[in-house]
């Protein structure tokens, strides 16, 4: 049976200061008054049954993602006790799957991209799904198109294509985040694709996979999925996840498997893909006026170009004078002002604030 879960568990620091800790970005209201994690619940119409998407997310925000998902029943809501990185979300999904469905195939999807046009998104899930299905084997990674040399992505080389399942390929090799010049090359070569961090494969494959290149995590949550049912559920929970080690699926399961020939297959996703993570990535939602400047609130700018201005009160007025590059945010209790290129040193930032502000 088809199932997907989608990851929810970021805390979005980049994002500070409207992304808290008890507040994460993926539940923030921040398009068209709508959260993404919303809207990746949308995506999944005509993919996979209603009842059978799951939301991996931290257990504090348990009751902010039933008032974002109210469709989305309490046993769909797999709640961490504190977040192990991507390795632990996708292994204890795997884990409580494997158990309730010997042959279950489930997608990982990520709570924090935008994504169109959902047609294309449809059609590549289907192709993933069907790629597993045909292999129990197979292990599947949605590649985007580049569309600059992006540093802050990881990337998936292309390799032959796999007969009967255009336009998917194998996959030759994974890398994380490469410099600037080795980005260019990528770009220029047409065979490498951005890391979606988006996932296909079957519950069953996924553990055994996990046993294999991180045996403690996939003890542990075999010890967990063992006692989902009982009256111990919670403390087993609350014992063994934290004890987890900390890895991320690609460095754990996804790249260690590529040397294996065959086992990651590449599907293109040939959509319009933004990652939110970081101000100027949302900047990129917000239309621009002739100087470049954009907002979702008030801002009166005199002399002034490429500059992101956001607010929780869209009646509060930012006016900028005479400035260019800027990212400033402002809340209620906090302000951000930043140039656009220095973004991702916001989690410095929240790192020295007070803890009441983190």
């Amino acid at each position: 049976m088809r199932w997907a879960m989608i990851m929810a568990g970021g805390s979005g620091t980049r994002l500070w200061p409207m992304s808290r800790a008890d507040r994460p970005k993926q539940l923030l209201p921040l398009i068209g008054g709508r959260s993404l994690l919303s809207i990746a619940a949308d995506r999944l119409d005509g993919a996979v049954p209603p009842g059978n998407r799951l939301v991996c997310t931290g257990e504090r925000h348990r009751g902010l993602v039933r008032a974002a998902l109210p469709a989305f029943g309490d046993a769909q809501i797999l709640g961490e006790p504190e977040g192990r990185d991507t390795v632990n979300a996708v292994g204890l999904t795997a884990a409580l799957l494997r158990q309730r469905d010997p042959q279950a195939v489930f997608a990982v999807l990520t709570a924090d991209h935008l994504i169109e046009p959902q047609s294309a998104f449809l059609s590549a899930l289907e192709t993933g799904f069907r790629l597993v299905e045909d292999d129990p084997r197979r292990f599947v990674t949605f590649g985007i198109t580049p569309t600059f040399p992006a540093t802050g992505f990881g990337y998936v080389e292309d390799g032959p294509p796999i007969s009967g399942f255009p336009p998917a390929r194998t996959a030759k090799r994974f890398v994380e985040k490469p410099r600037l010049e080795r980005a260019r090359e990528y770009l220029a070569s047409g065979t490498f694709r951005w890391n979606s961090g988006m996932f296909v494969f079957r519950a069953d494959a996924f553990m055994e996979a996990l046993a294999q290149h991180l045996p403690g995590s996939a003890a542990g949550l075999t010890r967990i999925a063992a006692a989902w049912g009982s009256a111990d559920r919670i403390t087993v929970l609350n014992n063994v996840y934290p004890t987890l080690p900390k890895r991320s699926v690609d460095h754990a399961v996804m790249e260690p498997l590529s040397a294996e020939p065959g086992r990651i297959c590449v599907v293109p996703m040939d959509v319009a893909w933004i990652d939110i993570g970081s101000w100027p990535a949302y900047g990129g939602t917000l239309p621009a006026d002739d100087h470049g400047n954009r907002t979702n609130a008030a801002l009166i700018a005199l002399d002034a170009k490429d500059i992101l201005a956001v607010s929780d009160d869209p009646d509060h007025v930012i006016a900028v004078i005479d400035c260019a590059d800027l990212v400033i945010v402002r809340t209620s209790d906090a302000t951000l002002v930043c140039r656009a290129g220095s973004d991702q040193r916001v989690k410095d930032v929240v790192a020295n604030v007070p803890a009441r502000l983190r």
